[in-house]
């Protein structure tokens, strides 16, 4: 399988190659019996301080919908100072925020869904999957941690979603710690707070720690000590970025605390992304005239494989491997006082679960003039519950809640075997159209995705008129 590495150049150390190897990446092997030859899925990862703005026009190069080498299949996104005034928390709660609504607009049609979000006063963590991994994504928990104010404020703090994706964990952290030079052990003390509180609870898996592959991203706030405004600067003007990397704090808190060794981080060779004249590519003008600094980050840590694995040559075991691709950030973007950044990751694994839960098979030639058979098949080891659903959707949906139709399982369905059970679904209201379907069956014990049936056609008649909403639609 060909590989993908990390684009290393030479300008930032002001003439000096730099030296680093590629690409960079940490193997893993657990003791499981394979499963499945090798799969390469690729991540996209986001953070962005958007300082309140709202979404500027265009995100493509923030999103990488440009880039016609890449072939994404996750987005991973986390948002810092949201606006999170009285009336625009009120609004958000009632509908989607502008920024996932945007989100949702620009990759639902390229078939990416929602998979899972979770927000704190200006936090945001989102991610979207094409939908052929959703019946893979199990999302098990998220969770918020304040840091603000003693730990009863969210201004400050870290959301984490909690999934198991191909049957490993993957923890997802979008933090934003407190700011300022002097404040730096307040910040490590913010980082290990919310990595002791985003545990999950659960017997095979009872800490963040033991996940296989932790994501941890955000406006961390770390600063560039000792050197002055000027000589700061000077070395971003120059692209001497190397003079400036031995007095970032993280970098420094890395060479002296072990455990936050453990957290990988691609080299800095972007101009440092705060503090910015908002509207432009310039440096803080104001009176405080703040000194520039790496305050966005995106850090990955792999769980460190066993030593009895380690001297076992023969050991026969599904891999877990992060290459890096891209770490960079974007300065076209001026909304707010920091720029965005984002790493693109291959991530090549042996799949731990290689088949859904559930097999979804619509009647072959269905129209709007009856109600659709569906044909589904349930692995011995999956659990149903009344409360399980099927839905149909257009091709394109942003989210799960976007079904056009949708019926329970239980309550409706006709016949059923060992191997096969039976349902009818409600077509009738569905207008012409050329467009193409889908069914997912939802799972409410998982809260997940456990099935979805191949892209198929409707042949349609003419649409009568709107029936009213079953009051008891699901929702997630």
């Amino acid at each position: 399988m060909q590989k993908h590495t990390f684009p290393i150049q030479t300008t930032a150390g002001c003439g000096a190659a730099v030296s680093r190897r590629s690409p960079l990446s940490v193997t893993w092997m657990r003791a499981h019996p394979p499963s499945s030859m090798a799969s390469l899925l690729s991540i996209h990862v986001v953070t962005w301080n958007v300082a309140s703005a709202a979404p500027p026009p265009d995100l493509s190069d923030l999103l990488q919908l440009n880039n016609l080498n890449l072939n994404l299949d996750v987005y991973v996104i986390g948002l810092q100072e949201m606006n999170c005034g009285i009336m625009s928390l009120l609004s958000d709660t009632a509908f989607e925020d502008p920024w996932s609504s945007f989100f949702m607009d620009v990759l639902s049609p390229l078939s990416f869904v929602k998979v899972s979000s979770v927000r704190m006063q200006g936090l945001l963590l989102l991610i979207f999957a094409k939908y052929q991994h959703l019946p893979f994504i199990q999302i098990l928990s998220t969770k918020s941690t304040p840091t603000g104010l003693f730990g009863y404020w969210g201004n400050k703090g870290g959301v984490n979603i909690f999934l198991k994706f191909y049957g490993y964990y993957v923890s997802i952290v979008n933090c934003h710690l407190p700011p300022h030079v002097a404040n730096n052990d307040q910040r490590l003390e913010h980082f290990d707070r919310i990595l002791e509180m985003q545990n999950f609870e659960a017997q095979d898996i009872p800490n963040i720690l033991d996940h296989d592959l932790i994501l941890w991203f955000g406006d961390m706030n770390f600063r560039i000590e000792d050197f002055g405004l000027h000589f700061v600067r000077e070395s971003i003007k120059n692209q001497c970025y190397s003079d400036l990397w031995e007095k970032d704090q993280l970098s420094i808190a890395k060479r002296h605390d072990p455990l936050l060794r453990e957290f990988q981080e691609g080299p800095l060779l972007f101009p440092p992304t705060y503090k910015f004249d908002k509207n432009s590519n310039n440096y803080d003008t104001s009176e405080k005239k703040r000194k520039p600094a790496w305050t966005d980050r995106i850090l990955w840590r792999l769980k460190r494989q066993p030593q009895a694995a380690i001297h076992t040559p023969t050991l026969s075991a599904p891999h877990f491997t992060l290459f890096l691709r891209s770490y960079v950030s974007h300065m076209l973007y001026s909304v707010s006082d920091h720029k965005p950044v984002t790493s693109t990751f291959d991530l090549e694994l042996k799949p731990l679960v290689s088949a859904p839960l559930i097999t979804l098979l619509p009647e072959s030639r269905c129209t709007t003039e009856s109600d659709m058979l569906i044909s589904y098949s349930l692995t011995a080891d999956f659990l149903s519950s009344p409360w399980d659903w099927i839905g149909l959707y257009k091709v394109g949906l942003r989210h799960i809640n976007d079904y056009v139709s949708y019926v329970w399982v239980r309550d409706n369905q006709v016949s059923f075997s060992d191997g096969l059970n039976q349902v009818y679904i409600d077509i009738s209201d569905i207008r012409e159209t050329e467009d193409q379907f889908l069914l997912f069956y939802y799972s409410n014990n998982l809260h997940s995705v456990v099935g979805i049936s191949t892209p198929f056609k409707i042949q349609p008649r003419s649409f009568l008129a709107e029936g009213p909403l079953d009051e008891a639609q699901p929702q997630i």
